[in-house]
């Protein structure tokens, strides 16, 4: 690899996109860009600005890019399954599009887990062997790290956090599906419906709005982190997403809760907050680095 490469990390959220150019060799972040998605739109528009973004953003040097993007991503065909917030996505080639459209490398992977991927290698995961990073924002999502590579399971959906059954059948509002997940209940549309009070993630957790409901939080996470500490018995659960930020003040009001419901011979994994402010377009760009490595 040019020892001037760079490489484009992309993040496409529902809301803004994040276009960050990286030093290949020491991931020092070069150049960047950040606008509205406008999702509303629906994906062929979304996917003509993106394209527009990278020719602007990619320089001469630059030999890959990294996208995640906020859906499910087949690991063998790489093909987006869904992308909830973004219209008419479902079964979506934009490795294949990127690809063609600039004639480089690409990778393309679910935001949650890059952003586990990044903080797992270069931010609060660092030097930890198996790390989970759980993204608490819109939805629930998450990722899975062993040993510096990304976990990805049998057909590609390990770490999709959000789907895990929390209270199976007890959703804590009124909803057609009634399955009990813990995007349901953690994420920050479903807390927002728990505390109509409050307006910010922060909210929900401060003040008068969030007095109630804050010990059920607390109890809740506590749950997820049981269920991930027994399945994966990660060192370290890495927190991120709005919702995941705003927990900061109250990790060892977590802990003391977890230490309720683990066994008592149980170790504990690490709890903790990302502390990346572009984890997941850096992530996305590790895993472009990787992938040109490999």
């Amino acid at each position: 690899m040019n020892t001037n490469a760079t490489i484009l990390g992309v993040d496409l959220g529902g809301t803004k996109t994040a276009l960050a150019l990286y030093d290949a060799k020491t991931l020092e972040r070069k150049a960047e860009q950040v606008l509205p998605t406008d999702a509303e739109r629906g994906f062929e528009a979304v996917r003509a600005d993106l394209l527009a973004e990278i020719d602007a953003l990619r320089a001469t040097d630059t030999v890959a890019v990294g996208v995640g993007v906020p859906g499910l991503v087949r690991a063998d065909t790489h093909r987006v399954l869904t992308m909830p917030n973004i219209p008419g996505a479902e079964g979506a080639d934009l490795r294949a599009d990127i690809a063609l459209h600039t004639g480089l490398p690409v990778v393309i992977e679910n935001d949650a887990r890059c952003f586990a991927f990044a903080e797992a290698l270069v931010g609060a995961g660092k030097g930890h062997r198996v790390v989970v990073g759980v993204t608490l924002g819109t939805g629930v999502g998450g990722g899975i790290v062993i040993d510096g590579k990304l976990y990805h399971g049998a057909r590609g959906f390990a770490g999709e956090v959000g789907h895990m059954l929390l209270m199976p059948g007890k959703p804590p509002y009124a909803a057609d599906d009634d399955r009990g997940s813990a995007e349901q209940f953690l994420s920050g549309t479903a807390l927002g419906r728990r505390c109509k009070g409050a307006r910010t993630p922060a909210e929900y957790l401060e003040g008068e709005a969030g007095t109630s409901l804050k010990p059920q939080v607390f109890r809740e996470l506590a749950w997820l982190v049981t269920d991930l500490t027994y399945a994966l018995d990660p060192s370290i659960i890495v927190f991120g997403g709005s919702v995941g930020r705003a927990l900061k003040p109250y990790l060892q009001e977590i802990e003391s809760e977890l230490r309720h419901w683990l066994l008592a011979q149980s170790q504990p994994p690490v709890i903790t907050c990302g502390i990346l402010d572009d984890a997941a377009r850096r992530g996305a760009a590790l895993l472009a680095r990787q992938a040109m490595t490999e």
